[in-house]
C-alpha cells in the first residue's frame, strides 16, 4: 500500500496534481471550488462527518492519510477533526498564530469530546523558525510555558528557508526542489519523530 497526502476535496477522483515529484505519494488537491463548501455544508445532514464518509472509502488502499488543513476554525477543520485519529499542530514562531492556538485547541477539545472521541493530539509543531533572533526564542518559550506541560511539542522544528517558501510557486515538494536542505532535513527528522513517539505509545 502506498501513503497518501490529503487535502480536504469534494471530488473523489482528481485528475490534476498541483504537486509532482512525490514518488509513493499521491496528492489529492484542493480547487477554489473549496471556497463555496462551508455554505454548501450548512443544510447536510451529519455536516460533521463528509470528509470522513470519503476518507473511509479509500483507506484500504492507504496506509497513512494526512490532511492538510487550512487555518481556520470553520466546518471544514471540523470534518477534518471529525475524520482523523490524530492531529499535529503547525504553529509558525509568531506572536498571533500562538495567540489562536488557544481557539484550536478549544475546538478540536470539543470535536473530541462530541464526535470523535478517539481524536489524539499527537503534538505541536514550531514552523518557520529562525533561531537567530531573539523573538523567536521568545515565541518558543511562550508555547513551552503555556503548552509544554500537557501537550507534547515536538523537538523537531521546521527552520524559516526562502527555499521552502519557493516551493509553492514551483509546484514541487521541497525534496525535489531541495533536497539537501534545512527543511528537507528537518521534515525527515519529524516523520521520525514521530513514528518513535506512536511506537512509543503502543
Amino acid at each position: 500500500m502506498s501513503p497518501i497526502t490529503a487535502q480536504e476535496t469534494t471530488s473523489p477522483t482528481p485528475t490534476v496534481s498541483i504537486i509532482s515529484g512525490i514518488g509513493r505519494f499521491t496528492p489529492y488537491p484542493t480547487n477554489i471550488e473549496l471556497s463555496g463548501v462551508e455554505v454548501s455544508l450548512v443544510n447536510v445532514m451529519s455536516r460533521e462527518y463528509v470528509l470522513k464518509q470519503f476518507i473511509k472509502l479509500i483507506s484500504p488502499e492507504y496506509d497513512y492519510i494526512l490532511i492538510d488543513n487550512m487555518p481556520s476554525l470553520g466546518m471544514l477543520t471540523v470534518n477534518a477533526l471529525a475524520a482523523a485519529d490524530s492531529v499535529i499542530i503547525p504553529v509558525m514562531a509568531h506572536y498571533l498564530p500562538v495567540k489562536g492556538l488557544e481557539q484550536l485547541m478549544q475546538t478540536i477539545y470539543k470535536v473530541r469530546k462530541q464526535i470523535n472521541r478517539k481524536l489524539q493530539i499527537d503534538g505541536i509543531l514550531l514552523t518557520m523558525v529562525d533561531r537567530r533572533t531573539n523573538f523567536s526564542k521568545e515565541i518558543i518559550e511562550l508555547l513551552h510555558d503555556n503548552y509544554g506541560e500537557y501537550i507534547h511539542i515536538f523537538e523537531t522544528a521546521i527552520p524559516f528557508s526562502i527555499r521552502a517558501a519557493e516551493t509553492s510557486a514551483e509546484g514541487v515538494s521541497i525534496y525535489k526542489h531541495d533536497p539537501k536542505g534545512r527543511v528537507a532535513e528537518a521534515y525527515k527528522k519529524l516523520v521520525e519523530e514521530v513514528i518513535d513517539d506512536g511506537s512509543e505509545r503502543e
